[in-house]
């Protein structure tokens, strides 16, 4: 079996339906990730997921895209994690976070579910928090805390002009994360996407 060093999972809803919704902001992630690499995505059933494998500084590396619905997403990420015996320390998830305001990304090496019901079917499966999740902003409208609506709404034409520049980042830190680990990935990336994002990548 081909050794796995690291996993780093995209959040979402599947299907056409959901396509390009605030909560598929962790499967644009991924899919922005095997754009870049030329990675095919695969259903494999047995995970529950579409799964892209990349080569990467020497390692491979699996994209991950649960296809379980969003609330039961340690329903794929458990049993992935276990064929391949990928320590916690090597997985990151990427998600949707509407208390973080859209244009911003934040990587943390663990912490709590912050009520996200993806990252909270997770920690329920694995038994732990101590996994790196990337929050990918998409703020919340005038406040409001109930929310489900707007997290399944697409994006504005005006969102998405913005988002494209966050995932790309969010992208780039995943990257930064895998070479270097989340505390230079955290210290470079993490706050609002502008262009001196570019600017401190160069240095």
């Amino acid at each position: 079996m081909e050794p796995i060093l690291h996993v780093i999972v995209g959040l979402g809803n599947p299907g056409g339906e959901y396509a390009r919704t605030r909560h598929n902001a962790g499967f644009l992630v991924v899919d922005k990730l095997a754009e870049r690499r030329g990675v095919a995505w695969t259903l494999e059933k047995k995970f529950r997921a579409m799964v892209g494998r990349l080569e990467r500084d020497g390692g491979r590396v699996l994209l991950c895209k649960p296809q379980t619905y969003m609330n039961a997403s340690g329903e794929a990420v458990r049993p992935l994690l276990d064929f391949y015996r990928v320590p916690l320390t090597r997985l990151l998830v990427v998600v949707d976070d509407a208390d973080l305001p859209a244009g911003t990304i934040r990587l943390r090496p663990g912490g709590s579910s912050g009520g996200h019901h993806g990252l909270e079917s997770i920690e329920q499966h694995l038994g732990s928090r101590q996994f790196a999740r990337l929050r990918v902003g998409i703020g919340r409208r005038d406040g409001a805390r109930q929310i489900t609506n707007y997290v399944l709404g697409r994006f504005s034409a005006s969102e998405m002009a913005l988002m494209e520049k966050v995932v790309a980042t969010a992208a780039d830190q995943a990257e930064c994360w895998l070479s270097f680990g989340v505390e230079k990935a955290m210290n470079q990336f993490n706050g609002v996407v502008d262009d001196s994002v570019n600017e401190r990548k160069e240095q």
